[in-house]
């Protein structure tokens, strides 16, 4: 079976990602938020990385739902600085909280991301290239995207995070024309 990188026996949590998560439509909020958190702790670091402590971020942001990551506290936040199992960037922790009460503005004011996202991608965009060194970093939409994420008030969403994080909510699926998964749905 080909898959868009070699199945590594060390890396089953990336395996199964990919099968099952990655290029794949999933537009819940908590999935959203879950996504643009992941994609932005990976920012300088490695997806398996990430993925090995996915649980450990599960745990330390409150199963990824946005409404209680967006009532933390200083001092949760101080909390999640010393957390063991997950990557302590004061940054990017500050990030995922901010980012978690934009979103509970946003749906307070009757939006909600998967809207803005599904207004301006309305159809999933398949790209299949011929080998996973096809696939790009940014695009034109991530890039543009990226400038609206920043006018919304969401933080430590650049082109390229953008592109992996629209990826990984199934907006973009690029999955290579070879993977028997390109087509398969959560």
């Amino acid at each position: 079976m080909k898959r868009c990188f070699p199945k590594n026996d060390d890396a089953p949590l990336l395996t199964k990602y990919h099968d099952h998560e990655w290029g794949k439509l999933n537009l819940n909020e908590n999935y959203l938020y879950e996504m643009m958190v992941l994609e932005s702790f990976q920012s300088g670091l490695s997806w398996q990385l990430v993925l090995d402590k996915r649980e450990n971020f599960r745990q330390a942001f409150a199963g990824f739902n946005v409404e209680r990551v967006a009532r933390f506290t200083s001092n949760q936040r101080k909390q999640l600085l010393k957390k063991r199992g997950i990557i302590r960037n004061q940054r990017k922790i500050d990030a995922a909280i901010n980012n978690a009460r934009v979103m509970t503005k946003m749906h307070r004011e009757g939006h909600q991301l998967c809207t803005v996202l599904t207004t301006l991608i309305p159809q999933p965009i398949i790209n299949h290239p011929q080998q996973f060194t096809d696939i790009p970093t940014q695009n034109r939409l991530s890039r543009n995207l990226a400038k609206e994420f920043k006018e919304i008030g969401f933080q430590f969403m650049g082109p390229v995070t953008t592109y992996s994080f629209l990826e990984a909510v199934g907006l973009i699926n690029d999955h290579i024309e070879d993977c028997p998964f390109k087509y398969t749905t959560t």
